[in-house]
């Protein structure tokens, strides 16, 4: 008989902060997110007139890292995990993630890089990360455009069925923001801003 399904929401949840940005500054430093912001401010009017986060995200990416070789990345990305350990993450959250690692299927289901997110993934011992798929030309390089929409909302339902099938039957969801509330309403049991410690 499989493991019910729990769903995590990586940044704010499981995290006190986003770990994409956090990736960023680590990786170029703060002076460089606000150089790439001034010498592209289409950016951020793009965005004000778009709202499309994963469009920010893909471009901000693509212009402080350049049109990186998909292996490189993901050991940058690596890297960052390995360098930050538990500092990003709730100690309740924390708590609440293994103890449901006894007894359910744990998957998260981010909007950030499904590449940087895994790797926190497999340090927790998820079953499985969905995130966020960055775009990679024929010669597997950084595109500035994402491979598909941007991971929130109702496509987070539609990944987690993409994998799970449509009989997908959620036993419980985590978020804190109402790009999770389709995922909280699937489930049978919802929980909106549970965890809220920060590492000490």
């Amino acid at each position: 008989m499989p493991l019910p399904i729990h769903a995590f929401d990586f940044d704010g949840t499981l995290t006190y902060k986003d770990s994409f940005t956090a990736f960023l500054a680590w990786q170029c430093g703060h002076a460089q997110l606000a150089l790439a912001f001034a010498r592209h401010p289409y950016m951020l009017t793009d965005y004000l007139r778009t709202r499309d986060r994963g469009a920010l995200k893909s471009h901000l990416l693509y212009h402080l890292m350049g049109p990186m070789r998909r292996d490189e990345l993901q050991a940058r990305f690596s890297a960052f995990a390995e360098a930050t350990g538990d500092r990003l993450f709730r100690p309740d959250a924390l708590h609440t993630w293994a103890k449901v690692g006894q007894h359910a299927e744990r998957v998260i289901v981010t909007a950030s890089p499904e590449m940087l997110v895994g790797e926190f993934g497999k340090k927790l011992g998820a079953e499985r990360t969905i995130g966020t798929r960055l775009g990679f030309d024929a010669d597997d390089r950084l595109t500035p455009h994402l491979d598909g929409p941007n991971c929130r909302s109702e496509e987070k339902m539609r990944r987690l069925r993409e994998v799970y099938g449509e009989a997908l039957g959620l036993e419980a969801a985590y978020g804190d923001t109402s790009g999770d509330l389709e995922m909280l309403k699937a489930a049978r049991s919802g929980h909106y801003r549970l965890f809220v410690k920060k590492p000490v």
